[in-house]
């Protein structure tokens, strides 16, 4: 299993350091490791960035200037608001005399925030090596107490005449900051001074590299423990926590990346487990469901048969849009139930589907499906997007029947009127239900005070009903309990998740969620026509809608995603696997 699948807590974390320091690694040697990775990578990033202070000569430079005298203008404010001079111990600039070239020493200066523990050692070290490599360095360091190994790494600094403050006001001129305050583990909230500050840097809107986690933010939740580093750039140490998967933590992320610095796999598994409860969705992980290379003898009857019940007079691109993403899933048969007044319109749009008319109500819903309709004939059933309120009796009816069953929009909004828990913990076959979070709330009123930590919340949902809960958001979160089946004898039953870690705010749009429930419906089908597990798919259908709306976004922009432009990159976004 790659690194990237991994997923911690504080206190797994914790496990596993204890772990590593008891088989003889030393802190200090471990420290200087992680710390030399962070500084090397962030070189990298500034220089991608154009603040390296290390650039080639400029072509009019003076012959023999040093690597620290000369010109990054891309850093330059323009003239007249050029600020600083040596000894004020930022960026400094030789100004223009007398007809003289101006000769520019102007680097990015690094403010460099450090906290009394081992995330702050790992600052310091980093400051340090960035001294060492030709960067102006100022620390801010507001605490008198700090663990032995910070405080050698901070006396050390001192040393080499590296600027320290305990206030914050010396480095709002700084270029960019280095936010080392808190690692993982913070418990208690952040009151002033040190609130005060973080405020303050917040204000500046500066560039912000955060170590292993922005200060502030809690390790499991992702709860703001009264304020938090909003950092740009978030370089997560060793394995990633669980904050980077929960929606309320991203803003204060930014992007982030995991810096590996080869935690023993052994130890992983010793707290963890040869297959974690929790686990990141990753690319590798989620192609190995696809449908893909079919067999050579395949058939459309090999490749399921999926009936989707959608759309009303009020919604009826609803039907459309689900139907395009069942398309997407190479499922074999698609039949599509809608209002008998759509089925004109729904066959010209998909003239390969099977479209069944069906009574409905004055206002153009889904009064019931057609007499004599046999349910058996298909490998999964998806219902919901489009129905409105009024399809009730349909919705009981796919609920009563002994089809696996993806159950979307208004199938949640009646299944929340119908009971939840009862209803879903009664039904023997497969059921996958797909809420954002506000019919997650309509659903379980009983969870509603859980929702400020989605995966605890989406764990608990899928302990009380059986079903596979999906819950919607920036970090799609999926729960289901496993028997064991899936995994032989080695684990009691226990709840299953899985974490989306990429998506794009451009699936912030109605429809998005449509599209979704079809591809998910038809790879489900086509799961179970193979007799493979239909549970595997699921991560599978999150990954790839994401994909493609990545894709979409990156082209066309975040505002360029409409859902039935989604729909055409679903099959793009596979390309580079096949």
């Amino acid at each position: 299993m790659t690194i990237e699948k991994f997923i911690v807590s504080a206190d797994q974390m914790r496990q596993i350091e204890t772990r590593i320091f008891a088989a003889g690694m030393p802190s200090a040697a471990l420290m200087e490791k992680v710390a030399g990775l962070l500084a090397r990578r962030i070189q990298a990033l500034l220089k991608s960035e154009g603040r390296s202070p290390r650039e080639k000569e400029e072509p009019h430079a003076p012959k023999g200037r040093s690597p620290r005298e000369q010109v990054n203008s891309s850093l330059l404010p323009p003239r007249g608001e050029r600020r600083g001079n040596r000894d004020e111990g930022f960026g400094y600039l030789a100004e223009e005399s007398q007809g003289k070239d101006i000769v520019n020493f102007q680097f990015p200066v690094i403010g460099v925030l450090v906290g009394p523990g081992h995330n702050g050692g790992d600052a310091l070290v980093v400051a340090r090596e960035l001294h060492f490599q030709g960067f102006s360095v100022i620390i801010y360091c507001p605490f008198s107490k700090l663990k032995e190994l910070t405080k050698s790494h901070s006396d050390y600094a001192r040393s080499l005449n590296i600027p320290f403050f305990d206030t914050i006001e010396p480095l709002k001129k700084c270029d960019l900051f280095i936010d080392g305050l808190f690692g993982f583990g913070l418990e208690r909230e952040i009151v002033h001074p040190i609130s005060t500050a973080i405020d303050a840097i917040n204000k500046l809107n500066k560039l912000v590299f955060s170590i292993d986690i922005p200060s502030g933010i809690h390790t499991d939740t992702g709860t703001v423990l009264g304020t938090a580093i909003r950092a740009t750039h978030t370089l997560c140490l060793g394995l990633w926590k669980l904050a980077f998967l929960q929606d309320k933590a991203l803003e204060y992320i930014g992007t982030s990346e995991l810096i590996d610095f080869d935690i023993p796999l052994a130890d992983i598994v010793a707290i963890l487990g040869d297959f974690p409860a929790i686990q990141r969705i990753t690319p590798a992980s989620a192609i190995q469901y696809l449908p893909l290379p079919r067999s050579p003898i395949a058939h459309k009857y090999t490749n399921g048969h999926l009936l989707i019940i959608a759309g009303s007079a009020r919604y009826s691109g609803a039907a459309i849009l689900s139907a395009l993403g069942a398309r997407a899933s190479g499922v074999g048969m698609l039949s599509i139930a809608v209002p008998i007044s759509m089925k004109p319109m729904l066959s010209s749009q998909l003239p390969e589907a099977l479209v069944i008319g069906c009574p409905e109500t004055s206002s153009g819903a889904i009064k019931d499906l057609p007499l004599g309709i046999d349910l058996g004939i298909y490998d999964a059933i998806a219902a919901g997007p489009g129905l409105t309120l009024e399809a009730a009796i349909t919705v009981e009816s796919v609920l009563e029947s002994d089809r696996p069953l993806v159950l979307d929009a208004d199938g949640l909004n009646i299944l929340a009127q119908l009971g939840t828990v009862p209803i879903l913990s009664e039904r023997s076959a497969l059921t996958i239900i797909t809420p954002h979070p506000g019919e997650f709330q309509r659903l379980f009123p009983e969870l509603a005070d859980k929702m400020g930590d989605r995966i605890t919340a989406t764990q608990q949902a899928a302990q009380l009903t059986g079903a596979v809960v999906l819950l919607k958001g920036a970090r799609v979160c999926i729960c289901f309990d496993d028997k064991g089946d899936s995994l032989g004898d080695s684990y009691a039953s226990r709840t299953i998740t899985y974490l989306n870690p990429e998506s794009t705010p451009a699936l912030a749009r109605g429809g998005s969620g449509d599209v979704l429930t079809g591809l998910l419906g038809g790879l489900m089908a086509g799961a179970i026509a193979r007799k493979s597990c239909p549970k595997s798919v699921v991560e599978t259908a999150v990954w790839w809608h994401a994909r493609a709306g990545m894709m979409a976004a990156k082209e066309r922009t975040e505002l360029g995603v409409d859902a039935f432009t989604l729909t055409e990159y679903l099959i793009p976004a596979l390309r580079e696997f096949y």
